[in-house]
């Protein structure tokens, strides 16, 4: 088991990064941070193509929307 043995041992709390997930664990997203993290995951899930920017998946954020099929 000599792959797993890092895993075995206790690692040291980051204080800074539990300070933030505790002030952030209260935190309400906005509308805007919403829209931004949908922009960012459609973004990040795009297939590698110079065309595509951040940019140009915010502007089609603000004019495709989906529909709901009826059946």
């Amino acid at each position: 088991m000599p792959a797993r043995k890092p895993f075995l041992k206790s690692s040291k709390v980051d204080e800074e990064l539990l300070e933030l997930l505790k002030k952030s664990k209260d935190h309400v997203l906005t509308e805007d941070e919403l829209s931004e993290q949908r922009v960012s995951f459609a973004f990040g899930n795009a297939m590698a193509n110079e065309k595509i920017t951040k940019e140009s998946v915010r502007r089609a954020s603000t004019s495709i929307r989906l529909q709901k099929v009826i059946g």
